[in-house]
């Protein structure tokens, strides 16, 4: 069973203004977290997969304070989140369950990017009762773009870039994982991102869904890979009519939350508009 816990945490539903940052601890580590508390609606900041949460300044600042925002550091991600022995995806999904617990979030909306819209689509579908929704930003496309070729060009790609790690850690820019590790969490992203695998948790979401989709490609990319990647969500909106794209944006992935947050926050408020139609 996951434990966690909140140290030295504030009440669960915290006074408007009064942000709560510390650690939250699950499994074998501890995660950076940052809730701006207040009684709005929670929204939950999923990373992409080696990002921080400062990836998500601009569309907090955007929502503005009459939201809750809180936003966490995956294991061994960004400055203060400790390293773990599991960086599979599962645990990914087991820290959401730990964040809101520790938070005392019952419902919450999620917003995800890249890895993030992966973890949001699951937690969504295996939680429909405590999913307001979701946003899902440039990630959770149903297409096959893992082979063995990919399998080989991720690993000598990270193996390449091993020896600089060490040196952006301080900054919080890269995890405090070794290039074998990253390269398989990158790779078992591949595999859950399978039309096999991912089409029946995207079918399966009962509850409000958009998509903001880049354009183009980006860093570690080539040719039209990623825009083919982003075909695999036409039919994923043809079977389920509680997902739908709110917004094709201009900027690429790795420049989404920086150039179109604005399309990300428009997003947010639709689904938030959508739970309450819902529940009135």
């Amino acid at each position: 069973m996951t434990q966690h816990s909140t140290p030295h945490s504030s009440p669960s539903q915290g006074s408007a203004g009064a942000t709560w940052t510390g650690m939250v601890t699950v499994d074998d580590t501890a995660l950076a977290v940052t809730d701006t508390g207040g009684p709005g609606i929670p929204v939950v900041y999923l990373n992409g997969q080696f990002a921080t949460q400062g990836y998500w300044r601009r569309v907090i600042a955007e929502l503005g304070p009459g939201w809750r925002h809180i936003t966490y550091d995956e294991r061994a991600r960004g400055r203060k989140s400790k390293r773990s022995a599991d960086y599979s995806f599962e645990a990914a999904v087991r820290d959401v369950d730990a964040v809101l617990a520790a938070r005392g979030v019952d419902r919450a909306l999620l917003v995800g990017w890249s890895y993030g819209a992966v973890v949001g689509a699951h937690w969504a579908r295996r939680n429909p009762e405590r999913a307001l929704g979701a946003v899902l930003v440039d990630g959770a496309f149903p297409y096959d773009w893992l082979d063995e070729a990919m399998e080989q060009r991720i690993r000598k790609q990270f193996r390449q870039w091993g020896p600089f790690l060490p040196l952006l850690r301080p900054t919080g820019l890269t995890p405090r994982m070794n290039a074998d590790q990253m390269a398989d969490s990158n790779i078992e992203l591949g595999r859950l991102s399978s039309e096999r695998e991912l089409g029946p948790v995207l079918d399966g979401i009962t509850v409000p869904v958009r998509y903001v989709v880049a354009s183009g490609t980006s860093l570690g990319s080539r040719g039209d890979e990623q825009e083919r990647i982003r075909t695999g969500l036409d039919a994923v909106t043809a079977r389920n009519p509680h997902i739908k794209v709110s917004a094709k944006v201009a900027s690429n992935h790795g420049a989404i939350l920086k150039k179109d947050f604005r399309a990300v926050v428009e997003a947010v408020r639709e689904v938030a508009a959508l739970d309450r139609g819902l529940t009135q």
